[in-house]
Parts: C-alpha cells; structure tokens; sequence
C-alpha cells in the first residue's frame, strides 16, 4: 500500500496547531521588579476556553498515528518480524530525539543552577520545556501495546474501540461521580487508544465502507460533547485549566472522548477533497517538510518563547499593552511571526544533530540475544516513568535539577536502543515510520 498523504498531512497539521495553540496561550508580563511572569490565558480570560475547540488537535495525530502504525507493524509481521524487535524500532525513533533534547535542557538547569538562579523563575523554564511530554509515555505505550491491539483488530475490528470507549466512560465515571482514585488514569491509554484503534480501522476500509460512517460520528460526538458539556459536569476547554475540576484532559474525559469521535467522523468527511488537494505537488512540497520536522517541532517549540522573552520582554523592549486589551490581541500576530522565524532558525540549526541520530539510528544493530526481549520492556517502563516525571512536574521542580528522572530516562533510552533487533525483516525504511511527535 502507496503512503496516504492525507494521513501525513494529519500529522503536520496536528504539530502545526500544538505549536500555534501553546504559543497563542503563553502570555509574558514584564513585572515592576523586573521579573518575568506568565499568566495562564485561559484562567484569567475566561472565554478563550472556547479557542481550545479549535486547536485540540491530538485525536487526529493518534489517528494517524494508529493508521501508519497498523500498516508498519502489518508488514514486519507478514515478513516474519517480531514484535519486541518492532517496538524497540520505533521506541528508539522516538526516546532518541527525546532524550538528546532532554540532556540538553537538564544541562542548561543543571549549570543555572549551579551559578544561583533564581529558582521559581527556572522552575517555571523549567515546566515551559516539559508542558509537552504528557504525549510521550502514552504513545509510547500505545506503540508497546500495537501488536496485540492490532490482533484484536484483526478479529474484532469495530468492536474494539466501542469496548474501550465503554470502559472509558466507566473510569470516567468512577472517577467523576465516585472519586475513585487512580481509575481515571486508564483513560490516558483508552481516550487516546480509542483514536489509535480507529486509525486501524480507517487504513483497512472499516470506517470508509458506508457512506453514513463518518456524518454519524461527526453528528453524535458533537452532540455528545455538547450534552455533556452544556448539562454536564465538563468545562468547555479541552486543555487543562488551573483549578477546574472535573477537566478534559488530565486525565481525558467522556467529553474529550466525544470530541475525538467528532473530529475523527470531520476528518473522514473531509478526506476526498484533501486528497485531491494534496495531489497537488505544490501543496505537497509545503507539507511535507513540516511532517518530516514533526519530532524537531514538537520538541522544541517552546525555546523561541524563551529567546523572544530574553531578548525582548527582559530588556523591556517588547510593548506591552494590558492584558486582553484589543491592542494586546492585535499584537498577538506579530508575536506569532517572531517566535515562527526563531522557531524557523532553531530548525535549521538542529539539521546536523538530526542527521546525526538518524545516522546513528540505522548504525544500531545491538542484541547479542534476541530471545531475551526484557531489556526492551524495562527501558520502556523507566523511560516511561520517567517521561511523566518530567510532564508532571517539569524540567526544574522547586528550582532543583532532577537526579532521579533524569538517570531513569538516561537508562530507558540506553536499555531500548541496545535491545535493537539486527534480522533484516525488523527494520522498516524511514520513510514508513510515523515520525512520532505531538
């Protein structure tokens, strides 16, 4: 099967609105003191809340996600491949980027640090850096986890994600109504899960075989989302807003769940027109190098807020407007454009790192003993603890560099890419590895 570019345009258009939407929501006030500090967009002006509709994206990206990763893991296991030599693949696409970036950012705390800075203003850097890995540890379980999804789907197709939607909602509710602790965590896996699965079943024609499929899922989960917003308990942002309780994302709610159904039933009913406009190579040629950034955008977009705020906020050139003043909006738009040109600069400053690790990526032919597949799984598991350290609590917790995390990510990354498979029949082109980022 010929790549599908509408899948890939997914992708980029996801990390695309991610970037917009956290730059739209970052606000920086210069302080009488001279400190920096950031208001959070969404608490203190109440109806940006709506904007979040717009740009919550994230069920599209594991939707694509699902569906390159179905058709990947599809054709390793037709040539013979195994799944742990599968999963090591693309985990290590992933925790390498990941874990440059994150020796980078734990180097720079670790030296401010060092010469005194102040630390609420580096634990707030600190966080800014990491608001972004909550997407990590869940896709990399849920790329642990395709090859006995996928069997599922393989015997059961739809019926998959309806029982993950129902035992979604019971956690939700559990949580919600119960307040039993902890059960609302599943619905990290399920919400997001039910998008992968989806994804499988849109590569093998299961949500394209009727005409009615894709209006219906539009039609009821915005119903469903306006139900349970407007007469339920859920708050209208699909981004977490400090002290609203219940919230949509932390963990996904029933509402965010409805809104994934919505925006999947959107995505197929806008799919022919998007095809025939991406056949276009002139479209394509500006597509297609924002999908295969992915990672690098993901990564690093929100360093340019922090150069933006270093050269212009601390030095008090930037004009500053009150906040949610008309003037204040209007000066949005050239916030944007600067913070895309530094973003445009760090990008093209990262190509020889990239270069460098996809190098390396082809070069690792380490496992001296395949049939021992438990240094892949323990990697997998610290890393993962250790990724969603960092997305709880960030780069620099109370000002202080993060020993234990940062050692437990240095030894998952380390653990994975020595568990690399060297059969041939493990190893996929670059070009049909979903590009994973958020």
């Amino acid at each position: 099967m010929s790549r599908d570019r509408y899948v890939d345009f997914l992708r980029a258009w996801a990390i695309v609105l991610v970037v917009v939407g956290h730059w739209l929501i970052t606000v920086l006030v210069h302080g009488s003191g001279g400190e920096i500090t950031a208001p959070e967009l969404l608490a203190v002006i109440p109806w940006t809340q709506w904007l979040t509709l717009g740009f919550q994206i994230m069920p599209l990206f594991f939707l694509a996600g699902g569906h390159a990763a179905g058709g990947s893991w599809a054709r390793t296991r037709a040539a013979g491949g195994t799944a742990s030599g599968w999963v090591a693949r693309r985990a290590s696409r992933l925790l390498l980027p990941a874990g440059v970036y994150s020796a980078l950012v734990l180097l720079a705390v670790g030296v401010c640090a060092a010469v005194r800075v102040d630390p609420g203003t580096l634990e707030l850097v600190g966080w800014a850096m990491a608001m972004q890995f909550w997407f990590l540890p869940v896709y990399l379980l849920l790329s642990a986890l395709t090859p006995p999804l996928h069997a599922a789907h393989r015997r059961w197709g739809l019926g998959v994600p309806v029982v993950m939607g129902e035992a979604a909602l019971a956690a939700d509710a559990l949580a919600v109504a119960v307040h039993v602790p902890y059960v609302g965590l599943l619905n990290y896996v399920l919400v997001w899960g039910i998008a992968y699965q989806l994804g499988f079943c849109w590569r093998d024609g299961l949500l394209t075989g009727h005409r009615a499929t894709a209006p219906a899922m539009a039609a009821c989960g915005g119903l469903a989302f306006a139900t349970l917003v407007g007469l339920g308990p859920f708050p209208v942002s699909l981004i977490r807003v400090t002290g609203q309780s219940p919230g949509n994302t932390d963990p996904p709610s029933a509402a965010m769940l409805a809104w994934a159904v919505a925006q999947v039933g959107l995505c197929l009913l806008a799919a022919r027109a998007m095809r025939r406009l991406l056949d276009r190579e002139r479209v394509w040629r500006v597509v297609s190098p924002v999908g295969g950034a992915s990672m690098t955008l993901y990564l690093w977009h929100m360093l340019p807020v922090l150069v933006v705020a270093a050269a212009f906020y601390l030095t008090g050139l930037a004009p500053e407007p009150a906040f949610g003043s008309a003037a204040w909006w209007v000066l949005r738009v050239p916030w944007l454009l600067v913070l895309g040109l530094v973003l445009a600069g760090v990008v093209a400053a990262l190509q020889p790192l990239e270069r460098g690790l996809a190098a390396l990526d082809e070069r690792i032919r380490l496992d001296a003993d395949p049939r021992r597949p438990w240094p892949l799984w323990l990697g997998l598991a610290t890393a993962v603890a250790a990724l969603t350290r960092f997305a709880e609590q960030g780069f620099a917790p109370g000002g202080r560099l993060p020993l234990m995390p940062a050692l437990g990510l240095t030894l998952g990354v380390l653990l994975v890419v020595l568990s690399r498979r060297t059969k041939s029949h493990d190893f996929e082109k670059p070009d049909d590895v979903l590009e994973e980022a958020a």
